[in-house]
């Protein structure tokens, strides 16, 4: 994949440089009262200025497409947040069955009002549009359409969501599915896919994220470190937060559970941070919101490179809502693969660079090794520490994190 207003690309790592915990970089943000609420583990909306953002956008009047195991919409904190969808699924019940409770939290943590004490949203003003499809452990138990995937990103793609969220990767490129992406596209909808959580356990290319058309998006944890099971290569273009985020334990919405979240928590960010631009610039389209969450990217190395690891750098809605800052760009080139939407025909390999993108040189692979290993002081390399800024506060270096288990070979991410 290529990004930027028509600038060729190449994918290096910066010089990096272990600064602080997010707790310590925002010191004086006032943290929460009730130690032991779930909301009180969503650490992240502080670091992102969540109330301040709300204070100008909630994200009303952006529809999120969240194509996972259903989504419930009798949970406190999504109550008036969910509408109808579609089921992929040949099995009982429909797209408000959520069999794991993973596409539910997904949705809360994009929509969320936190009603009853439920997970807050970071984009509350947006509503959900839910598509059902089936992960490997469902399968076992009913009957699968092969066509299932591919036939929800089209559901997606022809629903009302502008943003379509899939927290689910694959193994394997599929014809329909390449095809579906395209749809999607050629609908003036953003796509963003979770990368996959088994970068220590072979690190293949994982599906729709690999594909050109699709934003994937790697996970970073609370001490603003790469996530060490976050999948890495030309698949990543940004990163949001994936680490300690809690999430409903399973499918009776009893209580929710500590987790670390992974590239399925990060996508749903990175879904709501683009409700939030979107929303805050309705007359935008989908290339100019994404160009714009790529331009303001935490990052601290040159502008046009990315970051096998980190794509464009940490999201940052609020540079965007409480700033002003990001060029929109050309309209109707996508910053993804520099191509005039619905002209042009993307690149035939999903995973393979764009044309015009150099290919990674040897170099730039081992100072990305060096990151996701979590050594900050051979990433380092001499260089100045690193001024993350998530939302114009100095952040911390994005550096190699915590471990977590692989999830299933075609399922959730």
């Amino acid at each position: 994949m290529t990004a930027g207003m028509g600038q060729p690309q190449k994918r290096v790592l910066g010089a990096l440089a272990m600064a602080a915990s997010w707790s310590v970089v925002f010191a004086g943000v006032a943290p929460p009262a009730v130690a032991s609420d779930v909301q009180s583990k969503q650490w992240y909306l502080s670091a992102m200025q969540a109330e301040e953002m709300w204070k100008i956008t909630t994200g009303e009047g952006v529809k999120v497409a969240v194509i996972d195991t259903g989504v419930n919409p009798s949970t406190p904190s999504l109550k008036g947040q969910v509408l109808k969808g579609t089921d992929a699924t040949v099995a009982e019940g429909d797209e408000h069955d959520d069999y794991d409770g993973h596409g539910t939290t997904m949705a809360e943590l994009i929509s969320g009002t936190g009603r009853g004490g439920g997970l807050k949203g970071l984009a509350p003003g947006s509503k959900i549009i839910p598509v059902r499809i089936s992960d490997d452990k469902f399968q076992k138990k009913v009957s699968v359409s092969a066509t299932e995937w591919a036939s929800a990103i089209r559901a997606a793609a022809d629903s009302d969501a502008k943003i379509i969220n899939m927290s689910f990767s694959g193994e394997f490129i599929l014809e329909r599915e390449r095809e579906a992406v395209k749809y999607v596209e050629s609908k003036g909808k953003l796509f963003f896919a979770a990368v996959g959580n088994n970068a220590e356990k072979g690190n293949g290319d994982r599906y729709p994220a690999s594909y050109p058309q699709v934003v994937g998006v790697s996970s970073a944890d609370r001490k603003g470190k790469v996530s060490k099971f976050s999948q890495n290569g030309n698949s990543v273009d940004i990163a949001a937060p994936g680490g300690d985020i809690p999430r409903w334990c399973d499918n009776s919405f009893q209580r929710y559970c500590d987790g670390v979240g992974g590239t399925s928590s990060a996508s749903a960010l990175a879904s709501a941070s683009a409700a939030l631009v979107w929303s805050a610039h309705p007359d935008w389209t989908a290339n100019q919101v994404l160009n714009v969450l790529f331009d303001t990217a935490g990052r601290d190395w040159e502008k046009g490179t990315l970051s096998k690891y980190l794509g464009h750098g940490l999201i940052r809605p609020a540079m965007n809502i409480l700033k002003g800052k990001g060029d929109p760009g050309d309209p109707d080139i996508s910053p993804l693969t520099e191509e005039r939407t619905g002209g042009s025909p993307a690149s035939p390999t999903p995973s393979a660079p764009a044309s015009g993108q150099p290919a990674q040189n040897e170099k730039a692979g081992q100072a990305d090794e060096t990151v996701a290993s979590g050594d900050s002081e051979k990433a380092a390399g001499g260089g100045a520490p690193l001024g993350l800024i998530l939302g114009g506060i100095a952040g911390v270096a994005v550096l190699g994190g915590v471990v977590f288990a692989v999830v299933r070979r075609r399922g959730a991410a």
